[in-house]
């Protein structure tokens, strides 16, 4: 009798305290701090210069080796 509560506690206790515990923790975070959003604006203006270098390097390829794109397909 003495080892049931423990494992009870344990089994059926413990899980249901960690999951009503993230459940609220879930809840209070509904949407993004002012920091998420500035950090996401941050990546996203990151992303488009990189996408714009991409751009120009396929430009520069382009003009200095015409069938670079299907020498680099027929590889693969």
């Amino acid at each position: 009798m003495d080892e049931v509560i423990p494992i009870l506690l344990i089994v059926i206790v413990l899980p249901l305290w960690l999951i009503f515990h993230y459940v609220t923790k879930w809840k209070q975070m509904k949407g993004f701090t002012p920091e998420d959003e500035a950090s996401l604006g941050d990546l996203r203006t990151a992303a488009d210069r990189l996408e714009d270098r991409l751009r120009t390097m396929e430009r520069i390829m382009d003009d200095e080796i015409p069938d670079w794109r299907s020498r680099y397909h027929e590889k693969l």
